[in-house]
């Protein structure tokens, strides 16, 4: 399905970025992973080329709005385009889970992290995408943003749910374009960070009633984000937003 077309995957050096990052590879995408530890994007890039996957990789501090900006430069420059852009940086960087325990520096950076990176590279990165004609816009969202958290605090359900706002707005402006714009809202999908947040934050009573009330009694895998990534990147997806 992407053959031709080049991605870019944001905090993909593990977890959700990189299962998606593969996925969009090994369906033909020229795919530029980013993130700020260059270990794991070097562990990345390495586990790619076991699986006979090739992907570029480039150590970003997104939360610097100047590097930030020069490694979209630098990305347009290699590529000549961009084609799909995925959103995946975020978190709620183990801040406390209640409110009133969580500080100004807790929100501050929760926002800066979810919403002001995703605002920040949409922004350069879609002029080539309108100069094109055509893109694809996925922003990692979460169900939180729109129904609240069991073990995520007020400031990542605030900053989910503003990332949902804006994507209508992407959607609704830049729709004439070519281009599309989604939010993917998962629950609890089982990276290592998340196992460990839950096994913090809940009892295992607490665990398992959550998993009773999801219809299919499983937690989400990374893999099924990223065939949905992978469907709403697609050409095939040009009506969907």
């Amino acid at each position: 399905r992407f053959n031709n077309r080049t991605a870019l995957v944001t905090a993909a050096g593990s977890g959700l970025g990189k299962g998606v990052a593969f996925r969009l590879a090994s369906e033909g995408a020229a795919v530029t992973i980013w993130d700020r530890d260059a270990a794991s994007l070097q562990d990345a890039v390495t586990e790619a080329s076991a699986q006979g996957l090739t992907v570029a990789s480039q150590v970003v501090d997104m939360s610097d709005g100047a590097a930030l900006k020069n490694a979209a430069s630098d990305l347009i420059a290699a590529q000549g385009r961009i084609d799909v852009l995925v959103n995946n940086i975020g978190g709620s960087l183990h801040t406390p889970f209640h409110f009133l325990e969580q500080s100004d520096e807790d929100w501050e950076r929760v926002m800066n992290v979810n919403v002001t990176a995703c605002i920040q590279i949409t922004r350069e990165l879609i002029p080539p995408m309108v100069a094109a004609g055509y893109g694809r816009i996925i922003n990692m969202g979460s169900k939180a943003g729109r129904y609240g958290s069991l073990f995520a605090g007020a400031n990542y359900v605030a900053a989910k749910g503003a990332m949902q706002a804006f994507t209508l707005q992407i959607a609704q402006e830049f729709g004439p374009d070519g281009i599309t714009c989604n939010t993917v809202c998962p629950g609890a999908i089982l990276t290592p960070r998340v196992k460990g947040l839950l096994a913090e934050r809940q009892t295992e009573e607490e665990r398992l009633k959550v998993l009773q009330s999801i219809p299919v009694r499983r937690h989400g895998e990374v893999a099924d984000i990223a065939a949905a990534v992978a469907y709403l990147a697609s050409e095939e997806a040009g009506f969907v937003n």
